[in-house]
């Protein structure tokens, strides 16, 4: 049996912007209390699901930020013990971060890689558990790929990983369909103690991992879709794409991204979305965006959408070494 596919509220949430260097919510203060106070909340609605990762934080030498958010979160939470064990708190790994120059780097100061090695993934376990306060994690996560390595020796490496790491659940992160295959035939499903879950990119205006869907539904995975709202967001208006579920949205007097939560709830029940959220506001938004369900003629206003945006140009050049 698949956790992620049985959780009473179909929905996780993920906070990786709260821990870049221009969020309120990286210094100790009223906001990170105020957020907090939101991850209580959805917890207390019955959310269960919490994603982060080890890379989410300010700078390479505060890895574990994000990690340690949710930790303080989850002390906090006023929840019997037996029911914080409910909790189901993801994390991904694979991604490095140190000082350095590099051109085009995504902060300045600072050399981002990939590590797929059995001992730097093992590491990245055992210090996220710390993070996290926990002695198991609930679902660890392969973040990217390593194009040092090929993909055989990495899916080694992950069978080697959740054999031995203090992990209950592996999920992979970013990647294709036919990576994904190749991954399950070594490390087996969720009947297997195998992958659960992947997460990948997948909203109205990015649409290119329907066939990752195919297999998730084929094997018994979760999908989980980051940046559920991408299209409906800011940058998108003006476009057919944003002005369709906008219309929508006023129809219905809910927020757009209910809509776009609605929209990806309708494609298969093996995806559960994970919004990012930074703030209380946005917390309590997404939770009302749950109880919105699409009608088959409401469905019907949102085909045949605008084409998808193209394969992110980094997950097409960080490929494995060819075999």
């Amino acid at each position: 049996m698949n956790p992620l596919l049985n959780l009473k509220v179909s929905l996780g949430f993920g906070f990786m912007k709260a821990s870049w260097g221009n969020s309120d919510v990286v210094a100790p203060g009223e906001a990170r209390e105020s957020f907090k106070r939101g991850l209580n909340a959805a917890m207390d609605a019955g959310v269960r699901l919490f994603d982060t990762a080890d890379i989410y934080a300010p700078s390479w030498d505060t890895m574990g930020h994000n990690e340690m958010i949710l930790r303080d979160a989850i002390t906090e939470w006023q929840a019997p013990s037996e029911t914080k064990k409910e909790l189901l708190i993801a994390t991904k790994g694979g991604i490095t971060r140190s000082a350095g120059e590099s051109s085009g780097s995504r902060a300045p100061g600072e050399v981002w890689g990939k590590d797929g090695s059995y001992d730097y993934l093992m590491r990245a376990v055992e210090k996220s558990a710390k993070n996290l306060g926990l002695s198991e994690i609930p679902l660890w996560q392969h973040h990217r790929l390593d194009f040092h390595l090929t993909l055989s020796e990495q899916i080694k490496n992950l069978r080697k990983l959740n054999e031995n790491a203090p992990i209950r659940h592996l999920g992979v992160s970013n990647y294709s369909a036919e990576q994904l295959r190749r991954a399950l035939d070594v490390i087996g499903g969720p009947s297997d103690g195998g992958i659960i879950s992947i997460q990948n990119q997948l909203n109205p205006a990015y649409r290119n991992d329907l066939e990752v869907l195919e297999v998730c539904e084929e094997h018994g995975l979760a999908f989980l879709p980051y940046s559920p709202s991408k299209g409906v967001t800011k940058p998108f208006e003006g476009t057919d794409l944003y002005s369709r579920f906008d219309q929508l949205a006023k129809e219905r007097n809910v927020s757009i991204f209910a809509i776009a939560q609605g929209w990806l709830r309708s494609l298969s029940p093996n995806l559960v979305p994970i919004p990012g959220v930074t703030k209380f506001e946005s917390i309590l938004d997404n939770l009302a965006g749950y109880e919105v369900h699409l009608s088959t003629a409401e469905l019907a206003t949102l085909e045949n959408l605008p084409e998808s945006m193209p394969v992110d140009e980094e997950l097409l050049r960080d490929q494995p070494i060819p075999e």
